[in-house]
């Protein structure tokens, strides 16, 4: 049987953002709290009965937080345009060993203040 865990972090940072609504609010710096959800999924360890130790888990979030938080992120190195979309990216990136088990398509990857990036309809295909 196949299981998903997930855990929460967010994140303060600074971005500006070339868009065409809006954009004179988003050329400017500004700033949000970003709220990160990941996915891991996977069969139940029968030894732990666990999928993963979330100890494990943490520990990598929190190296991933320190690489965003209180950022601006025009300048994080390997991210790109600071929009949701490379943010998920980035995070999942930054997880190589945790790839065989992060979730495919498993819904909001993050979102700033209360404008969650949904999930697409149709399965997505995973980046990696």
């Amino acid at each position: 049987m196949q299981f998903t865990v997930s855990q929460r972090f967010f994140f303060d940072a600074a971005h500006t953002l070339k868009r065409e609504i809006k954009a004179e609010g988003s050329r400017r710096i500004h700033g949000h709290t970003y709220h990160a959800e990941v996915w891991l999924a996977g069969p139940r360890n029968p030894d732990t009965g666990m999928v993963i130790d979330l100890g494990l888990l943490r520990r990598r979030l929190d190296e991933v937080r320190e690489l965003l938080d209180h950022r601006m992120l025009d300048e994080v190195p390997g991210l790109g345009a600071p929009t949701l979309e490379n943010l998920c990216l980035f995070i999942a990136n930054a997880m190589p060993d945790f790839r065989p088990r992060l979730a495919r398509g498993a819904g909001r990857c993050l979102h700033a203040g209360d404008r969650p990036l949904k999930p697409a309809r149709r399965p997505v295909p995973h980046p990696f």
